[in-house]
């Protein structure tokens, strides 16, 4: 049972005739006795007089998934098997970072009718967004007080990374047709292979003449390659402690999904095989053997709950996670935090085994207020201080880049929204020249 608003007001009107009665020489402690027991009698029968809420029966409808901060829409449908319409609230049981509306939905279902609410949410975090039940109250004629019961059924709707970064992905798929069309790769290399013979041109490379095509045409051929397809490409996404750091608007570890969805995209539209590990300790997420229009899909599914860890990534196990593959990977792409010489020892002494043998990069997403404030001089005492540290963490992350290149990986900086940009440049330009 539950009370409404009507009910104080009841009350409070008691002090009118309190203060007559008492003029009149009545005692006023019998009078408001009196007064308090007649509106729990109207309450009681108040209450008895609501329909109940047992005979609703509920229907729900979500979405299976959505994007984060994509606005989506739920419906319950309730259906009233009693006989006499219900009035009521209806108050659905998402947690706040599901963004659903803080109002109760009105109801009014006559028997035997039906009434469809929509239930507008907007997420907030990604993840599993779950409503266990709903809490339905039933309201008497008097609008005094009412029942009140939770009625189980479940619906979940798992929301997904926002891909942002697909909005670069055309420009990219354009420069990936060029190398693979018309203007084919014309310096042969490792992951070159042959594509066709054109006539010679001023300004070719001289190296990539085919001479007994030009004796046979009676003019100099020139042999084009093309990047070669069916290449692994292995994203690591780290979620140790570090994936938990702020930067910009985010966290670090949703620019690594952002970079790793874009790289995989851009290598699915190349024919290369894209294999994914998110790992700390423990794999977290792993998408791999998947090909063609199901990647990326698979990859956004996997990753959707994936949150930092807060321990020390062990990056033994990491790579020997790499290895458990199966697959001799071209190109591995390592998205983590590599900005302190301290936290980065493990793994700058792990890395040079993993470099030795495949094309090794390392992203970073980097604070782009932490940089404009080591340039920025300072102005006042605080600021000096602001300054030395701000100096300090990008010396640092100088110096572990330094440590990177020596250990035979590429290191890749950037802020939040240019890093997918630059890890699917480094993808293309590695295409140009053979490598991959």
């Amino acid at each position: 049972m539950f009370v409404t608003g009507r009910l104080t007001a009841l009350v409070a009107a008691g002090a009118v005739p309190l203060v007559l009665l008492t003029v009149a020489g009545v005692n006023p402690w019998a009078v408001f006795g009196g007064w308090l027991v007649l509106c729990a009698a109207l309450v009681a029968v108040d209450a008895a007089a609501a329909p109940s809420p047992r005979l609703l029966h509920i229907i729900r409808s979500a979405p299976a998934r959505t994007r984060l901060g994509v606005p989506v829409e739920t419906t319950i449908t309730v259906r009233n098997t009693g006989a006499r319409t219900l009035h009521g609230r209806l108050r659905d049981a998402w947690q706040p970072t599901a963004g659903a509306p803080a109002a109760r939905a009105r109801l009014r279902v006559d028997p035997g009718a039906t009434q469809t609410l929509v239930v507008p949410l907007l997420p907030r975090r990604r993840g599993e967004l779950r409503s266990e039940f709903v809490v339905v109250r039933s309201v008497g004629p008097l609008g005094l007080a009412g029942r009140q019961r939770r009625i189980v059924e479940p619906a979940a709707v798992r929301v997904l990374p926002p891909f942002a970064s697909r909005r670069h992905l055309a420009s990219r798929i354009a420069r990936l047709n060029e190398l693979d069309g018309a203007t084919s790769v014309q310096v042969r290399g490792q992951g070159t292979e042959f594509d066709s013979l054109r006539p010679y041109v001023r300004g070719d490379d001289v190296r990539s003449i085919d001479w007994r095509a030009t004796a046979r045409a009676g003019a100099t051929m020139l042999r084009t390659w093309r990047p070669e397809r069916d290449r692994h490409v292995v994203i690591l996404i780290d979620t140790g402690r570090t994936s938990a750091a702020r930067v910009g608007d985010g966290v670090r570890l949703d620019a690594a999904f952002e970079a790793s969805l874009l790289l995989a995209a851009l290598a699915q539209h190349a024919g290369d095989h894209v294999h994914l590990l998110a790992f700390d300790r423990l794999v977290r997420a792993r998408v791999s053997r998947v090909d063609g229009p199901t990647l990326l899909p698979a990859m956004v599914d996997a990753l959707a709950p994936v949150e930092p860890s807060l321990l020390d990534t062990d990056w033994d196990a990491a790579f020997a996670a790499i290895r458990a593959l199966g697959v001799r990977p071209s190109l591995i792409v390592l998205l983590t935090a590599q900005d302190e010489p301290e936290a980065s020892r493990g793994f700058l002494s792990a890395l040079p085994s993993l470099a030795a043998h495949t094309t090794v990069l390392v992203g970073t997403a980097t604070d782009v207020a932490t940089e404009a404030e080591a340039a920025a001089p300072p102005v006042d005492a605080d600021d000096v201080y602001r300054h030395a540290a701000a100096a300090r963490t990008v010396s640092d992350a100088r110096r572990v880049a330094g440590a990177i290149d020596r250990a035979g990986a590429e290191p890749v900086a950037a802020d939040p929204n240019t890093l997918p940009t630059r890890i699917a440049d480094r993808y293309l330009a590695l295409k140009a020249h053979g490598r991959l």
